[in-house]
């Protein structure tokens, strides 16, 4: 065999065998492989075909950049002549094309392959910065989970998830993903729902416990009666939430695609201009490669997708892409009370004793016989008193209840009552004159109250509230800092709603409102060029979440109508996160404006310097194509970028 030579001492033919080999294990492999992994193996072959091109290496007898416009060039040919045909849609792939045609056609084939592979290269870096910022969010789809275990006929059947129907008695063994929402029915457990709530540690579960789809057991067998089966189970709507997660709704990026086609066509006007003027067709070539508007085309949905994922990994589900574009640009944040600022659950926030340094004995009876009780504020008081007070509660006996009105039962050796005023009134006690009044007062602010007595004695009383969540103010605090107008919308009174205000340091106060209130108040901030992102739990949130500029639901407590009306669900309740989320669209639009400018200069500049003749296309190509890589990489930084509070 004759050995060959390069002017750098290198064996062109050993390094042709070389190359020949990782063309065929590649090959190979894309036989076996699909997906992303199957383009990475074109682009290598590819790769593979350009480099045997440089060194003059022709194995197969002919120029093997052909491989390269064959494999990475077809592709994005035919995208061209069907959108063109489809939908006369002209796009970054027509003027590529050109550009390939037009470099074959003076002999440039190593720059058609060059041309190709850099722009499949682009496309594929595209696709891994939006499968990247996704991840977070898709994965739940994985969860799903595909089989349950049902009692029918005394017997464990094996059907599939969506065969479940509401009522049916399902079997969860350990280490089982739960298939349906449901109640427990049988045995005691621990779960893990990190993925649907958020919390990071198990939840102990047991006969009466709630359980959702998606959460995983984690020891111990259990049955669960199904309530909500199907589309309506928990891990179903969220991930029908992340279906809905689509950058390609974003209106900012209908402006780039319009951009696109006036470029398209100023640079086919350019080029066309400069043959005749010049003379000289690689100028007009070196225009096409240069004038594509793929780094334009690229700028916004790559920063859109990727602000999306990084917004999943603080807890938000961004349902349409354009909800960040908006969101950047509201100027007031309105909160619903209830469920949003605070947690939506009652708890003893005073335990007053009519007789001094008695508060525990009152609470001890209260929560006894209140334990064989299935009323909500029942449950409050005596969830209370267990995380309080480490005290066992006393046997209760003869329990008796008085619909709207209280409880009485007999406990620790006395007859106890616990209810409103109505009940004390009922059994001839007086309340007196001093705990009247404190009575009054906490009603007054809007929480609820329970007298308590024993044998016929007044004791005192214990006041529930709703419990302000503990991450409120400062979240408050930062959004105010950072030019936003937080307002509290709510349906309670005026001093249930100063009284929360005043805490976490609202001043614009909404109380009393109706759905219609909520509403006209938001379409008066717009009108005023004020926009409005609302943040909102109930079904009586729905309208004016849908009517905000931006509606966020709390995800983990919310309604389904509430979630389905928003545009952002904030999945485990961290409402402290929404800070991040504000700033991160903020941030996410600045990343646009700097990917356009950027493309748009790149452009006109690299087309000055192919109309003076300063770039050929195989440079011309390389300058385009770093462009590319730089409005990837610029929206890239998104998925890890975090506002310093």
């Amino acid at each position: 065999m004759v050995e060959t030579y390069t002017p750098y001492g290198y064996n062109v033919n050993k390094i042709g065998v070389l190359l020949m080999h990782a063309f065929m294990d590649s090959l190979e492999v894309l036989l076996e492989k699909g997906g992303i992994r199957k383009d990475v193996v074109l682009l290598v072959i590819s790769a593979l075909s350009l480099l045997l091109s440089i060194f003059k290496v022709f194995p197969f007898g002919f120029d093997t950049a052909w491989i390269a416009v064959v494999l990475c060039g077809i592709p994005i040919i035919l995208e061209a002549i069907i959108g063109l045909v489809t939908r006369f849609d002209i796009k970054a792939d027509v003027l590529v094309s050109l550009a390939l045609i037009a470099s074959l056609f003076i002999g440039e084939t190593f720059a058609a392959g060059e041309v190709a592979l850099i722009m499949q290269l682009g496309s594929l870096l595209e696709d891994l910065t939006v499968a990247k910022a996704r991840a977070g969010i898709e994965k739940l789809v994985k969860l799903d989970p595909q089989t349950a275990r049902v009692m029918r006929d005394g017997e464990e059947r094996i059907v599939g998830a969506i065969d479940v129907k509401v009522g049916d008695v399902v079997r969860v063994l350990a280490g089982e993903t739960v298939p349906v929402d449901g109640i427990i029915i049988n045995g005691e457990t621990s779960i893990n729902q990190a993925v649907i709530t958020g919390e990071s540690l198990p939840v102990d579960k047991k006969a009466g416990d709630e359980v959702l789809s998606g959460s995983v057991n984690q020891y111990g067998p259990f049955d669960m009666k199904a309530l909500k089966v199907g589309k309506d189970s928990s891990i179903q709507r969220m991930i029908r939430l992340v279906q809905s997660a689509d950058a390609s709704k974003a209106k900012i990026v209908g402006l780039a695609d319009r951009w696109a086609t006036w470029v398209v066509v100023i640079a086919l006007s350019a080029a066309a201009l400069t043959w005749v003027f010049t003379g000289e067709i690689i100028r007009s070539v070196t225009i096409l490669v240069v004038f594509c508007p793929c780094a334009l085309v690229l700028a916004t949905p790559t920063a859109i997708m990727a602000a999306i994922g990084n917004a999943a990994k603080h807890g938000f589900l961004v349902r349409q892409g354009d909800a960040l574009e908006r969101l950047a640009g509201v100027k007031r944040i309105a909160f619903d009370k209830t469920g949003t600022l605070t947690y939506g659950t009652l708890e003893v926030c005073k335990a007053v004793s009519a007789e001094k340094k008695r508060e525990d004995e009152m609470f001890f009876l209260a929560a006894s016989i209140e334990a064989l009780s299935e009323h909500p504020i029942a449950k409050a008081v005596v969830k209370s008193y267990k995380k309080n007070y480490k005290k066992t509660l006393a046997e209760a006996a003869d329990f008796k209840m008085f619909p709207g009105r209280g409880v009485q039962a007999y406990a620790d050796g006395k007859i106890v009552l616990a209810g409103n005023n109505a009940l004390m009134d009922s059994f001839g006690i007086v309340l007196p004159e001093n705990m009247a009044l404190e009575v009054d007062n906490c009603s007054l602010e809007g929480e609820a109250v329970v007298n308590v007595a024993a044998d016929g004695i007044y004791l005192g009383f214990l006041s529930l509230s709703d419990t302000l969540r503990p991450e409120s103010k400062e979240m408050i605090d930062s959004i105010k800092s950072f030019g936003f107008e937080p307002v509290l919308l709510t349906g309670d009174n005026g001093k249930v709603a100063s009284k929360v205000a005043d805490r976490v340091g609202i001043r614009n106060i909404r109380s009393s409102c109706l759905p219609e209130d909520k509403l006209s108040w938001i379409e008066e901030s717009r009108k005023n060029g004020l926009g409005v992102c609302m943040i909102g739990d109930g079904i009586n949130d729905a309208p004016a979440l849908k009517t905000a500029d931006v509606g966020i639901a709390m995800g983990g407590i919310g309604s389904d109508i509430a979630v389905e009306a928003a545009d952002i669900a904030l999945v485990d309740d961290q409402i402290g996160q929404l800070p991040h989320l504000l700033m991160l669209s903020r941030r996410m639009m600045k990343t646009i404006r700097l990917n356009l400018t950027f493309s748009m200069a790149l452009n006109f500049l690299a087309i000055v310097l192919a109309i003076t003749g300063v770039l050929n296309p195989v440079v011309g190509a390389l300058v385009h194509n770093a462009g590319s890589v730089f409005v990837i990489a610029d929206s890239a930084f998104l998925l890890k970028w975090k506002k310093k509070l």
